[in-house]
């Protein structure tokens, strides 16, 4: 399959994959998780917890998540565990924990470092969906009434499709049960209180532990934060496209100053302004991979969460050039994890009703992103749960968090998929301060800021908090490389 193809599938995966309520304790006497040697991941440990299907009604059944685990490096001055999410929806955090993603050195010598497969996720009992249904055709961005008729009969056949193959599952895998399964593992690792590392969706299960399990928090680090407290579409989606069209800003500054970049002393807008309308005539690309604005913005913006620039003005002179796609990215297809649309459209209500309303939000958003017209993951994202067959179990809310619940949020000045105001507002409801790392990308511990990873490990390994307004220099692109001993995961949705 065509690199156009595959983003294209993608892109209509994304869709189809990434109030306060008052939780009841974990099982009193907490499972035990029985850990063996992980058959991939070497130095991993593996293991399954039992946890009920539905945490309101447990004559309903159980289901099993997935672990694994690197023991802490300094035992003899262990701390306890620090579990771990790296986001999605979709994500997998044991699979990723046996793949090598860890904290710093320093976090890792004190920690058991753990992480999860959230219910419906990897090797946790699965959400699966039907083949047919999830690469029917599907137009994520309607031209017409007809076209937008087609979308919800997509999205609606899909979901069904998960209900049928996966069973009450499909429909029970919002955030709040997330958090009581989080709390299960934490009863069953020995922790009296959870020390927590989440990354983008991950911050969502984080604020919401807050909230339901204030004395049983002991850190929570939440980074790049979701904002559950959105209530509109037009907000989501206004909010996700002006993060896109800042990055891009970011991005023609540092090809105007960076003499490496391809498009170095050239006009990078009306590049891409004549990429898109290529896109839109469906000439962009080869006959047999053309590349449609959801394609095209969505290559784009997958490169602004590193960021990789040096690679996006590449591989834009490469698109205006006329060469395959593959050139510059057939190695880098994105991951999309089917289970997302059950687990996002559980915990949003995003209601989009007519082909004009949702017209009018691409006409209004192309004037809010003059260049790149919309983010093609907060669009996907919203699209893809109109006409979702399952009820909305978690919708948004305020938080409402106890105060002195020990958090700290960090979040980039630009990130593409969870946009600065965002984690502005998550802090001012939760009284969380907030750490800002003042440049580019998603995932602000992973940008090889010294001033970022010391002040979050201080907070993980003594409740050691920088304070109020505390920021952290930006760090060029075009010198970031991985830091010694940290490993960024490799799920990029949210």
């Amino acid at each position: 399959m065509g690199l156009g193809r595959k983003l294209a599938v993608a892109a209509t995966a994304v869709t189809a994959a990434t109030a306060l309520f008052t939780a009841a304790p974990a099982n009193a006497a907490p499972a035990a998780i029985d850990w063996k040697p992980c058959p991939t991941g070497q130095g991993a440990e593996c293991g399954k917890l039992t946890v009920p299907l539905d945490w309101d009604r447990p004559g309903d059944g159980t289901i099993q998540l997935a672990l694994a685990r690197r023991k802490a490096t300094d035992p003899a001055h262990r701390i306890g565990s620090v579990l771990m999410d790296p986001g999605g929806p979709g994500g997998a955090g044991a699979g990723e924990v046996q793949s090598g993603w860890t904290l710093s050195p320093k976090v890792a010598a004190r920690f058991d470092t753990v992480g999860f497969d959230p219910r419906g996720v990897g090797e946790s009992t699965a959400i699966k969906c039907g083949l047919d249904e999830l690469t029917a055709k599907n137009p994520v961005l309607p031209k017409d009434s007809g076209e937008f008729r087609q979308l919800l009969a997509y999205n609606r056949a899909l979901g069904r499709s998960c209900d049928r193959i996966t069973g009450p599952l499909a429909s029970r895998s919002d955030t709040r049960g997330v958090v009581r399964d989080m709390d299960a593992i934490r009863a069953a690792l020995g922790d009296k209180k959870l020390t927590y590392y989440g990354v983008s969706y991950g911050t969502l299960m984080g604020q919401q532990y807050a909230e339901a399990y204030p004395d049983r928090v002991r850190a929570l680090v939440l980074d790049s934060n979701m904002d559950h407290s959105i209530r509109s579409t037009w907000e989501f989606l206004k909010t996700e496209t002006q993060a896109t069209q800042e990055l891009f800003e970011q991005f023609t500054g540092w090809c105007d100053r960076t003499p490496s970049c391809a498009l170095h002393d050239q006009d990078v807008s009306a590049v891409v302004a004549g990429l898109y309308a290529r896109a839109e005539r469906g000439e962009l690309g080869t006959p047999d991979d053309r590349l449609d604005p959801m394609a095209f913005v969505g290559l784009i913006s997958q490169n602004f969460y590193g960021p990789t620039w040096g690679k996006l003005a590449k591989s834009l002179v490469d698109l205006r050039d006329g060469k395959p796609a593959e050139a510059s990215f057939g190695k880098d297809d994105i991951p999309i994890p089917n289970p997302f649309n059950s687990i996002f459209c559980s915990d949003w209500r995003l209601p989009v009703t007519s082909y004009p309303q949702l017209d009018s939000y691409r006409r209004a958003l192309a004037r809010v992103s003059p260049d790149l017209h919309f983010s093609p993951l907060g669009w996907s994202a919203a699209a893809g749960c109109a006409g979702w067959p399952s009820p909305v179990r978690n919708p948004q809310h305020p938080l409402s968090v106890r105060p002195g619940v020990p958090m700290l949020m960090l979040n980039s000045r630009y990130d593409p998929a969870t946009p600065y105001g965002w984690a502005v507002r998550a802090s001012q409801q939760s009284g969380a301060p907030l750490l800002t790392y003042e440049g580019w990308g998603h995932g602000a511990y992973f940008k090889k800021s010294q001033c970022v990873t010391d002040a979050a490990d201080a907070f993980l390994i003594d409740g050691t908090s920088p304070g109020r307004g505390k920021h952290c220099p930006a760090v060029e692109p075009s010198v970031q490389s991985r830091m010694d001993g940290v490993r960024p995961p490799a799920t990029q949705l949210y």
